[in-house]
């Protein structure tokens, strides 16, 4: 019976340390505020960096203003009026390309020509023939696989370009247009 008359009393409960929830609360909220105001300022940087830096527009309207194909139109309307030059077409031809594997490969083409403003018609009507001639020179030198794709024609109009101006003395090609383009 002596463990009748015992008293059981209880033992304190040892405290543990608790964080508050408030004060946790708290701190999320700050620390998810300073990380929303870094990421808003550095996205500001990054705008005004970018607005300080020049377009693709801009290098190309300025390269376009060195070779005197846009004429500045009003400084008040801030409108740029482009030069259009003079357009030469020349007739359809076909050509024979560089053999590759299979059956041999043509390409029928109908070309314009753009020459500058100031271009010499005369030397562009004598010259007719040797322009033609070069134009298919480089196609025979030209495999079919290599003008299939939009970066080839263009590479082609370059070269084109390129080797048509280097014998031109009076006249300027500006760009050469694609009017037809068949590929057999």
């Amino acid at each position: 019976m002596a463990d009748e008359d015992e008293v059981v009393t209880p033992e304190p409960k040892k405290k543990t340390k608790s964080v508050d929830p408030n004060i946790l609360i708290t701190l999320i909220v700050l620390l998810n505020t300073v990380i929303i105001g870094a990421v808003g300022y550095f996205q500001y940087q990054g705008y005004q960096k970018q607005k300080t830096e020049e377009t693709v527009k801009d290098l190309i309207t300025l390269e376009l203003k060195k070779r005197g194909v846009i004429v500045e139109g009003d400084t008040n309307s801030g409108e740029v009026k482009i030069d259009e030059g003079k357009l030469f077409p020349l007739e359809r031809f076909t050509a024979n390309l560089a053999p590759s594997e299979g059956a041999k490969k043509y390409v029928r083409i109908n070309l314009v020509l753009k020459f500058s403003r100031d271009s010499n018609d005369r030397e562009f009507r004598l010259r007719k023939p040797q322009i033609i001639d070069t134009i298919i020179t480089i196609l025979n030198s030209k495999k079919a696989e290599d003008l299939l794709n939009r970066e080839g024609k263009e590479f082609l109009k370059e070269e084109l370009k390129a080797a048509i101006n280097a014998f031109l003395a009076d006249a300027r090609i500006i760009d050469i247009y694609y009017v037809g383009f068949q590929i057999n």
